[in-house]
């Protein structure tokens, strides 16, 4: 064989390994939860990209990129489809630019930056440097997936490590530091298979400390960060309805009744909660209705959150924001009821990027309630008697610095959602997923109501307390723990972590200034 099909055969082969180590990863993530998957699949990434050309390196990232979210959020198919009336190749072909496009924005750079670095140091780097500067590259990265272009911090590697003794580490270090932690260590169990004689101690050392590192957990799991300072009974309604018909004019007076008639036995509860727009009207044209609850709850001394959709009249037009209230107990007497505006808006769901050109091209890109406008950054939590709420409406749950921000002066989580959109794809229980991990980071008891699952309370440790069957209608009724207090997370945020990635990325010119300057 020439040694130019050979080496054709060869990077063809590199390719499909990438690719498919992308697609493994989200195997680590829900509902399948198999942990060690992804530091496999990074592993591979990384032994197969360290000593490759930059072109080939980067097109080996783009590809692992592609396999990863392809697979891990396949569920955006299911809404474009289902949900957006797309024809399934215009559903396939969407969801296959969001996959190529997050792919090169997020995943490539890195291994770009990477490979750079390699090749810049000449082919000096010993492995063990490799593997750092590769694992700070990765977190910081993900970090940038979570502002970038609004954000999507969706499938971060720490995620893999929620439901074991290792998430102990989570209210310290937070979600990017169980991604560095994972990200680390499988890179240099395999770098010590590449043969680098003189290499191996600084390698095996460096091996040590990430064990180390893993090891903290354990103690750590004896550590309460929060305590409580009280009780709050609750219960969480999931009315179940069907999206197609949510926000059918026809079908309106059908679901209040719904919700109306869940509720009617729980109005002894402290709390009650309804999901993201439980009430499929704008808040002034259903001022009858929320005077009429509100008195319901005042009656009982209750306090009712709901999600609706709000037109703000103020100022010379009118904006809408996606809404939750508080009603009852909740009510604040010199302003109304509780209130507060969704701030992380999702791109096409909630508004239209681009609107002038791509709104009315299909009807993907004019689904119901795509108007929104963001909340204020500065709004005052809600309240339920004298518990202060940190509220979230269903995406803004996945950004981890957001949620701690918020939950400082918060004694409970609430996020309300509705993931009707996604159907019985897997994007539904990756969400839930996201939501116990910021349970966990934040030492906090949280709330998650929806309208067709997942429903649950959820503990201080990111355990589920309690739940209710997906694709039903019915109600979840518990007591939820207020607690107060900081975790390590809370305090410092992703800070340190993010320092400690752009450290790992500077080690060459600071181990190795001799190749620096050659």
């Amino acid at each position: 064989m020439p040694a130019a099909t050979s080496r054709s055969s060869l990077q063809v082969v590199r390719y499909l390994l990438s690719l498919a180590a992308g697609a493994a990863m989200p195997l680590g993530f829900s509902p399948f939860d198999f942990w060690p998957v992804p530091m496999l699949a990074v592993a591979i990434i990384f032994l197969l990209t360290r000593t490759l050309p930059i072109k080939t390196a980067t097109m080996c990232g783009f590809l692992f990129g592609v396999g990863m979210f392809g697979v891990g959020t396949s569920w955006i198919y299911v809404s474009i489809h289902e949900f957006g009336a797309a024809s399934p190749m215009l559903a396939g072909l969407l969801t296959g630019l969001f996959v190529l496009g997050i792919s090169a924005l997020m995943i490539m750079p890195v291994f770009l930056l990477y490979s750079w670095l390699n090749q810049r140091q000449a082919g000096a780097l010993p492995p063990w440097q490799q593997a750092l500067i590769f694992s700070g590259i990765w977190v910081l990265f993900e970090w940038v997936r979570s502002w970038l272009l609004t954000g999507f911090p969706w499938l971060l590697s720490g995620y893999a490590l929620l439901d074991r003794p290792f998430a102990a580490l989570a209210p310290v270090i937070g979600t990017y530091g169980l991604s560095l932690l994972m990200v680390a260590t499988a890179c240099l169990l395999f770098a010590l298979i590449i043969p680098a004689k003189q290499q191996r101690t600084p390698n095996i050392i460096a091996l040590f400390i990430a064990l180390v590192c893993w090891g903290l957990s354990w103690p750590l799991n004896n550590i309460a960060w929060t305590e409580k300072t009280g009780d709050i009974s609750f219960s969480a309604v999931q009315g179940n309805i069907p999206q197609n018909l949510k926000w059918d004019p026809d079908f309106i007076h059908t679901t209040i009744i719904n919700y109306i008639g869940l509720s009617e036995d729980q109005w002894q509860q402290e709390l009650i909660i309804w999901p993201e727009n439980a009430i499929p009207l704008f808040y002034n044209r259903a001022r009858g209705l929320m005077a009429q609850l509100d008195r319901m709850a005042r009656q009982n001394n209750s306090t009712l959150i709901l999600g609706m959709p709000v037109d703000d009249n103020a100022g010379s037009e009118t904006r809408y924001f996606n809404s939750i209230l508080s009603l009852g107990e909740g009510y604040l007497p010199s302003e109304g009821p509780g209130r507060y505006d969704k701030q992380k808006l999702v791109p096409f769901g909630e508004y239209v990027p681009m609107e002038s050109l791509l709104r009315g091209l299909i009807d993907f890109f004019n689904l119901p309630m795509s108007e929104f406008s963001r909340g204020d950054s500065e709004q005052p939590l809600l309240k339920a008697g004298e518990v202060t709420i940190a509220p979230y409406i269903c995406y803004e749950v996945v950004y981890p610095d957001f949620v701690v921000q918020m939950a400082q002066e918060s004694g409970l989580l609430i996020t309300i959602s509705n993931d009707t959109w996604f159907g019985k794809s897997i994007g539904p229980v990756q969400h839930f997923q996201i939501a116990r991990m910021r349970a966990l980071e934040t030492g906090r008891f949280m709330i998650r109501a929806t309208n067709d699952g997942i429903t649950a309370l959820i503990d201080e440790k990111g355990r589920v307390v309690k739940t209710i069957p997906r694709f039903t209608h019915g109600v979840l009724s518990a007591t939820a723990e207020v607690r107060e207090g900081q975790t390590p997370f809370m305090m410092y945020g992703s800070w340190p972590v993010l320092l400690l990635s752009l450290l790992l990325i500077s080690l060459p010119l600071y181990v190795n200034p001799r190749k620096r300057s050659q």
